[in-house]
């Protein structure tokens, strides 16, 4: 079903040097797009540098670009007001998020409103073929980048998508009210997740198209360290909600953190040694989790391998998860030597336990192809 109407909301929080010209821009595509008819909504956070007022301005003029302000409060809530007034207010077939500073060219919007036709959600995509970024970009944060997308896709599950963290989207409005995306209430750049998210696991059609993203012509990222951590903290909290393996393999870790501990504490009483109490505590917790893993957490997934095999990849993940966990509770005891032993090893156990779940769910226990 092709689209006739379309509404490009548009976050902006000290964008005044590049609003003016990117509404003239986009707006002067559609122009002569039939039968397209756009409109633009500009989420203003309350800019100190006049990004409303020249947003008025415009508007005054063209009746197509509408503002909504308000406070601060970060791009993933700035989003979230955007959608709502869109769904709320105006009788449009989709919506187009995109940012103001020509990260995402005005050119390519065509492009992604026209995939929409066999689509419910069309990804402007830095990372499939023919997408790319702008050369201006340094290692850290191609880096950053590619990490968190890798993080979306195998921790938040969303294996499909190449560009999970993809500003630059056109989503059919009767998807994203299927979705019910806007319950998430996260503030930052997360939100972009936690939006694909929704859409995915509510049966979505997506596909991605590739555009070539270009760095901000002016002004400065709006990235900050709690965006970073919200993101972070966000996409285990996406994994808990969708993945009842995920949630089974949680429980597991935790009854097998009790045995860890208790074996631990119950050797240190007795007078051994809290190196060797530790080796052993997480052994007998590295067994105690295979078997339940083994005959629950995983008991649904289709294995035709032997188990001999399964039971060697098991034994070689726990060799690494016992280096990692005992190398830590070594460094904890070294640098903080008057804290209990106890805490060192209930800390230990942290990396050890993540390092478990991604090499036995995606290697150890990985499900045949069908």
């Amino acid at each position: 079903m092709s689209i006739a109407s379309v509404c490009f909301v548009m976050p902006t929080y000290n964008e005044a040097e590049n609003i003016a010209p990117m509404l003239r821009q986009l707006l002067a595509i559609f122009d002569g797009l039939e039968p397209v008819r756009a409109r633009v909504l500009v989420v203003d956070d309350e800019s100190p540098d006049g990004t409303a007022d020249i947003v008025n301005e415009i508007a005054q003029g063209d009746g197509r670009v509408l503002l909504l302000s308000g406070s601060k409060q970060g791009l993933g809530s700035a989003y979230t007001r955007g959608f709502e007034y869109v769904l709320d207010h105006l009788d449009v077939d989709a919506i187009v998020q995109m940012d103001a500073d020509f990260s995402h060219a005005p050119t390519d919007a065509p492009r992604l409103i026209e995939g929409l036709t066999d689509a419910d959600v069309v990804i402007g995509s830095r990372y499939v073929a023919g997408g790319e970024v702008d050369a201006s970009w340094g290692q850290g944060r191609r880096l950053l980048s590619y990490l968190g997308n890798l993080f979306a896709r195998y921790v938040a599950g969303i294996y499909r998508v190449r560009d999970c963290t993809a500003g630059f989207k056109a989503i059919r409005t009767a998807a994203l009210r299927r979705a019910f995306p806007l319950r998430l209430r996260v503030q930052g750049y997360v939100f972009q997740v936690a939006l694909l998210h929704a859409l995915m696991i509510s049966k979505a059609r997506i596909r991605e198209i590739p555009i070539r993203f270009t760095d901000r012509r002016q002004g400065e990222t709006k990235l900050g360290r709690r965006d970073l951590f919200e993101f972070f903290i966000h996409m285990w909290w996406l994994r808990l909600l969708s993945r009842k393996t995920f949630v089974k393999f949680a429980l597991t870790g935790m009854s097998g953190v009790v045995v860890n501990l208790s074996c631990f504490q119950s050797l240190f009483v007795l007078g051994v040694n809290p190196y060797l109490c530790s080796a052993i505590a997480i052994e007998a917790s590295i067994v105690w989790n295979f078997f339940v893993n083994n005959y629950w957490t995983f008991r649904d997934r289709t294995m035709t391998g032997r188990k001999r095999v399964r039971g060697l990849k098991f034994n070689l993940v726990s060799l690494v998860t016992l280096a990692v966990s005992f190398a830590t509770f070594v460094l904890l005891r070294w640098l903080f030597p008057e804290e209990p032993h106890v805490m060192a090893q209930a800390i230990a156990i942290l990396p050890a336990a993540m390092a478990n779940y991604f090499a036995n769910s995606y290697w150890t226990f990985r499900a045949d192809e069908v």
